[in-house]
Parts: structure tokens; sequence; C-alpha cells
């Protein structure tokens, strides 16, 4: 049985109703997310994936739901949830309408008269959001955000002296504790907020939330990849300015520009290392996925941002070398197409192929981005590898672990202009070969 009506005839029996229209969304990297009806009524599911069950998270996020609904956060309603759907905890809850895909909501005319509003509208529900106070939500995380970023960081053993300088940066810069501790949304950002004409309709995808200073949630919100393209910092749709004024209107304690930087560095940093971590779920072997294999390839463009929140690196314009590439003659004895030729062809295939699934659809297009990066390497893989170890060697470093450490401890202080020059054209070199498009947003 195929596993959509396995999970069709599971949600029936749990929630004693005829379940129809059931499908699978699109995205989502570290749950299932699923649209159905139950008996006409409009309802998404959110399941765990195999690799990564946890019961008590989606106990907590059901609990969230309620207690943000009675703090006047807009929220879909809850309809049930439990730990057994198939084997994994599940969480039931309201179909809203509006869109929730960022590129459309920052580009499309059905949302240009709300656009403006967003910013201030988003800080104001914020405020109303960090009146949860933590003991409302049991079981809900606490701990030292940095020292808890610092150890995921260091357990996948893979120095990045791009990561070494932002930690430093982190550590030196740190603002006073601020003393202001609520629930903190932790993923409150374009993407996981379901928006129409009239405004916000519902804050999505509580998983992440813990206990901690507010001012997460609004420098997680400033953090570049959340702005997919827009010049406007605060989710792509306004000015910090402006979310902070709507933070302070409806009550919210609003942090200093130094303290809301701080935070957006650190929000910069932290979704590095979450690409990194989700690129770990296919490197293990635990749960391979072309979307996976792909995050691995853009922990690269975090790193740009993250030198360019550190004032480390400003935007730049690099050629597409497949812009440029054309279909070469295929080698002796080998017929044409040419390796380069086929690469192409399979593109055109993923990305030209009509999809009635919407899962399948996204999924062909990150394979077809995966292609071109394959062969973005093969025409540049060779230059960068000889260009990287020649600043390695400038700066008496075997490898970039060696770096890193460097960075971290300090010994080449003396050279940090250098340093900061090659680990910056390093990941820009990376850039090059994943979205060279991204090195010029800023």
């Amino acid at each position: 049985m195929e596993l959509t009506d396995r999970v069709s005839e599971a949600l029936a029996a749990q929630l004693s109703g005829s379940v129809t229209g059931l499908r699978r969304l699109p995205g989502g990297a570290s749950r299932e997310t699923w649209s159905f009806d139950l008996d006409g009524r409009p309802l998404i599911l959110r399941r765990d994936t195999p690799s990564s069950p946890d019961p008590t998270a989606m106990g907590r996020e059901a609990a969230l739901l309620a207690a943000a609904a009675s703090a006047g956060v807009p929220v879909p309603t809850l309809a049930g949830h439990g730990d057994d759907l198939l084997g994994m905890p599940y969480l039931v809850m309201e179909r809203l309408e509006g869109e929730a895909i960022a590129r459309r909501l920052l580009r499309d005319d059905r949302f240009a008269a709300v656009r403006p509003r967003l910013a201030r509208g988003l800080g104001g529900i914020l405020a109303r959001l960090h009146t949860i106070a933590p003991d409302a939500v049991p079981g809900l995380p606490a701990g030292d955000p940095l020292t808890e970023l610092t150890e995921h960081y260091e357990a996948f053993d893979e120095p990045r002296p791009s990561v070494e300088l932002a930690l430093r940066w982190l550590r030196e810069n740190r603002p006073a504790p601020s003393g202001r501790v609520s629930v903190v949304h932790g993923d409150f950002r374009n993407g996981n907020l379901m928006i129409d004409e009239s405004g916000v309709r519902g804050v999505l995808d509580w998983e992440l939330a813990h206990a901690g200073d507010p001012a997460e949630d609004l420098g997680w919100l400033c953090v570049k990849a959340w702005r997919f393209g827009s010049p406007h910092p605060a989710g792509g749709f306004g000015s910090r300015e402006d979310l902070l004024a709507g933070y302070a209107d409806a009550g919210g304690a609003a942090p200093s520009e130094s303290e809301l930087h701080w935070w957006e560095v650190y929000g910069t940093l932290r979704w590095t290392i979450l690409c990194r971590h989700q690129a770990e779920r296919h490197l293990s072997g635990s749960e391979p996925s072309i979307e996976y294999a792909v995050l691995g390839r853009k922990v690269c463009e975090q790193e740009h941002d993250l030198l360019l929140a550190l004032g480390l690196a400003e935007p730049v314009e690099v050629a597409d070398v497949l812009d440029a590439a054309g279909e070469d003659a295929a080698p002796a004895p080998h017929d044409r197409p040419s390796a380069h030729g086929l690469l192409d062809a399979v593109t055109m295939f993923l990305v030209g192929t009509p999809q009635p699934d919407a899962h399948l659809r996204f999924h062909s297009r990150v394979a077809a981005g995966a292609l071109r990066i394959v062969r973005r390497e093969i025409l540049l893989g060779e230059a960068h590898r000889a260009a990287h170890a020649e600043r390695l060697k400038a700066l008496g470093c075997a490898d970039d672990a060696e770096l890193a450490m460097a960075v971290r401890e300090g010994t080449l202080d003396d050279r940090r202009d250098e340093v900061v020059a090659a680990v910056r054209a390093s990941v820009q070199d990376k850039v090059a070969v994943s979205d060279p498009a991204h090195l010029s947003t800023r």
C-alpha cells in the first residue's frame, strides 16, 4: 500500500472521520507536512520523520499553540495530536487560507498592498508572543544559546575559518544580559507565516521554541536568508526600524541597535550550522535525500552571509560559468553529447517534465540545481583547489582545520587582514559553484 493510502487510513482511524484530498506538501526539512479534509474541514497534518521521532516536542508544540492563542498571537486551531500515527508523533491543526511561500509573498502583485505593513505588524505579533511566560509551557528547553550553538558546531569536528571568525566576534561583542526571558518562537521568519491580503493569518512551525531573550526572534527575522533577494532586512518586508516600532507600540521592550545586530549575526551563524546539520542527515546515511544533500553545498552561502553580517565582505558580481559554457566535443573515444551535454539534458528533463505532484516537483527542481552545482565544479574545481592551496600556504597552514584553529587561538591575529581576505576568497569560490547569483545580494 502506498504511503499516502496508509496515512489516510491512519488519520481516519485517529480522528474518527472521512479523510479526503490527502497530499504531501513540498518543503519541510525536519517534518512531513500533509494537507487533507476531514468530513469537509480543511486540516494540516505535521508528522515526525522516521529518522527523528520526538513525541515530547510534538506535545510541547501543541501546548505552545494553545498558549499563543491565549496571548493574542494568530495561530491555527489545534485539532489533535498524539504519539503514534504509523509509528510517528503527529499534530493536526486547522488549515489556514493564505500564502506561506516567501518568494510569492515578496513578489506577487496580490500582496503589494499588504507588504509595506508587514514589518510593523510582525513586530506587534512578536511583542504579544513574548508575553508568554516560559512556565506556561511544560518542558520548554532553555540554555545559553551561544554555548549550545558552539557545541553543536564542534560536534561535527569540521572546523571552518568563517565560523571561528563569527564565534570570536560573538563572544567579544556579546551584549550584557537584558534580564528579559520569555517564550522564543525560534523560527519566526518568512516561510513560517501564513499571510493573505489582509495581513498575517497564522504563525506556524513552533518546533524550535524555547525560553530565552526575546531579542533572538527579532534578530532571526532580520537574517539575510529570510529576505529571499529582497533589499528589506525585516523578513524581506520592511525596515528594522518599522519592525522595532511595531514591537514597541505593542508593549515590547525593543532592543538597542547593537543588541539587534548581535542577534542577527548569531542568527546567521545559527542558520549556517543548521544547514550543516540538515546535510548530515544525508551524509550519515540516516535519511538519504536530494534536499539534504544539496543543503550541504549551500552551507557556503550562509558563510558568505555571515561575512557580510560581520562587515568582512561586500556583495560582488560574479559571472555564472555556465552562461559561457557551450557544448564541447566529447573526449575520444566517446560520442556526443559530452558529459556537460548530458548533464544539461538531465537538468532540462527535471525542470521541463510536468509533475502533477507538488512534492516531486519541488525535489525535481532541487535535483536540477544539484546538477548545475556538479557542472560548475567540473569547470572550476581545479582552479579553485589550486588557489585555495596557495592561500593556505601563504598563511603557513596545511588545511582549513589548521587555519580555523589559528583563528580560534589568535595565533594569526597579527595577520588578520590576510586571514580575512583568504577566508573571504575561499568562501566566494565555493559560492561561485553553489549559486554565483547569491554573491551579489545584500
